[in-house]
């Protein structure tokens, strides 16, 4: 198996899309409502579902992270674009060489730079 990708379901897509086209630039793809963006090898798309209202109540409950070599500097280069900064970059149990930063989208999702990590990083 191959994890390939998250959809998130939105009343509102279009001020999704605006919002993570300031993050990650245009759509990689845009087609019936849904749009996408390619990051490393997986996606994150966004678009309507008509079983979602307002905005997460539970936002913790899912995060989707992005693993990257620079947390600090995607960290300040997103919060430039206009991210929605919930926690800045941190070590976990005070690691200094592996660092998680979290934000937050207009709908309350929310998603983490990550320090890579596991038996490969």
């Amino acid at each position: 198996m191959n994890f390939n990708s998250i959809l998130i379901g939105s009343e509102d897509p279009q001020r999704l899309v605006d919002y993570y086209t300031r993050l990650f630039g245009a759509p990689t793809f845009a087609d019936g409502g849904y749009s996408g963006w390619q990051i490393g090898t997986g996606w994150i798309t966004v678009g309507p579902h008509d079983e979602v209202t307002g905005k997460n109540a539970h936002p913790g409950r899912l995060l989707w992270n992005i693993e990257s070599s620079d947390v600090k500097g995607d960290f300040d280069r997103l919060k430039q674009a206009g991210a929605t900064v919930v926690r800045e970059p941190y070590g976990p149990d005070g690691a200094a060489d592996e660092l998680i930063a979290t934000f937050s989208d207009p709908d309350d999702n929310y998603f983490q730079l990550m320090s890579p990590m596991g038996p490969s990083a």
